[in-house]
C-alpha cells in the first residue's frame, strides 16, 4: 500500500513529466477553496433568507426563491452572486492549482460555475465552462442564444436591496424580448449555449484530439456522482484507452476508480487544499 506522502511523490513526479495534464473540476475543488453554500458561510451571509424563506443552503434557495416576486428572487441572486462569482475566493486554491500547472500544456474542463479558474490567472482559451456562469445573463424563454455580462446590474440589485427586496425597475429584462432574464446556469432545455460555450467546447475537443496515446495526466478534482458523464466517466474511459495515462482523483470521501484502470490510478481521500499544498512542497 502506498502511504500519502509516496502519492503526493508520484502525482509531482507526472505532472512534471507529462506532456498534458487534463484537469477536471466539480463542486468539491470550490468548497475547499471555501466556497461553501451551507453552515457558517450560509448563515453569515442569508441568516434573514433562513428566517424568513425557511432554506438553510444557497443552492436550495435559488429553487425555493422561484415561488416569489421578481424583486425578492432577485435580492436573493443578487447577493448569491456577489458572494460568489464577485467578492475574493476565500481561500487560495485555486492558485495553488494554477501554480502546480501554468508551465504545463493543461486544459481545465469545469462544472463550476463561480469563474474561480480565470480569477486565479487560467487562460480562458484552456478553459470549458459546461454549465454556465454566474457572471452571465440570458432571456429565460430564450427568445435569442445570446449571453449578457451581469456585473454593473448586480451590484447595483445587492446595493440597492432592502429587506430581502430589490427596487422593482432593477428587474431585469431581455432586451431583445422583453420577458425576464434569468441567470446563464444548465437547468433544463433553456440554457443557452452562446458562441462563446461553443469557442470553448471546440478547445476542448481539439486539446483531445491532439493529446491522443500522449503521456497525459487526468487530474480530477471534487468530482462527485450530480453529473458524472461530464468528467469522470470520459477521464475513465480515456485513461483505459492510452497506457500512457494516469487518472489522478482527489476527492474528500468519494475518492476512487474502476478495476479496469486501478493499475494507472492514484487515488486521494483527502482535503483538496491540503493536497494541493502537499504538492506545492
Amino acid at each position: 500500500m502506498k502511504t500519502y506522502s509516496d502519492k503526493i511523490k508520484e502525482i509531482k513526479g507526472l505532472i512534471d513529466s507529462a506532456d498534458a495534464v487534463f484537469i477536471g473540476a466539480g463542486a468539491g475543488l470550490s468548497t475547499a477553496a471555501g466556497l461553501t453554500y451551507s453552515g457558517e458561510r450560509f448563515d453569515k451571509y442569508f441568516s434573514d433568507f433562513k428566517e424568513k424563506y425557511g432554506f438553510d443552503n444557497m443552492y436550495y434557495g435559488g429553487f425555493i426563491m422561484e415561488k416569489y416576486s421578481p424583486e425578492e428572487l432577485w435580492a436573493f441572486w443578487a447577493r448569491n452572486i456577489c458572494i460568489n462569482r464577485y467578492m475574493p475566493i476565500p481561500k487560495d486554491t485555486y492558485q495553488k492549482l494554477f501554480e502546480l500547472v501554468k508551465d504545463k500544456d493543461y486544459f481545465v474542463l469545469t462544472t463550476n460555475v463561480d469563474h474561480c479558474f480565470q480569477r486565479a490567472g487560467f487562460d480562458k482559451k484552456r478553459l470549458f465552462y459546461t454549465q454556465g456562469d454566474y457572471g452571465l445573463f440570458q432571456c429565460s424563454e430564450p427568445c435569442h442564444q445570446q449571453t449578457y455580462d451581469n456585473e454593473e446590474i448586480i451590484k447595483k440589485m445587492y446595493e440597492a436591496e432592502k429587506d430581502m427586496k430589490i427596487p422593482s425597475e432593477l428587474v431585469p429584462k431581455c432586451p431583445v424580448c422583453g420577458k425576464p432574464m434569468t441567470t446563464n446556469l444548465r437547468c433544463d432545455d433553456t440554457f443557452v449555449q452562446d458562441e462563446g460555450w461553443y469557442v470553448a467546447y471546440n478547445q476542448y475537443e481539439d486539446f483531445i484530439r491532439r493529446h491522443k496515446g500522449m503521456k497525459i495526466v487526468y487530474l480530477e478534482l471534487g468530482v462527485g456522482y450530480n453529473t458524472p458523464v461530464i468528467i469522470k466517466y470520459p477521464f475513465w474511459k480515456w485513461t483505459a484507452e492510452n497506457e500512457n495515462a494516469t487518472y489522478v482523483c482527489i476527492n474528500l470521501g468519494e475518492a476512487d476508480a474502476p478495476t479496469e484502470i486501478k493499475k494507472q490510478s492514484i487515488c486521494i481521500d483527502g482535503d483538496i487544499n491540503t493536497v494541493l499544498e502537499d504538492l506545492q512542497k
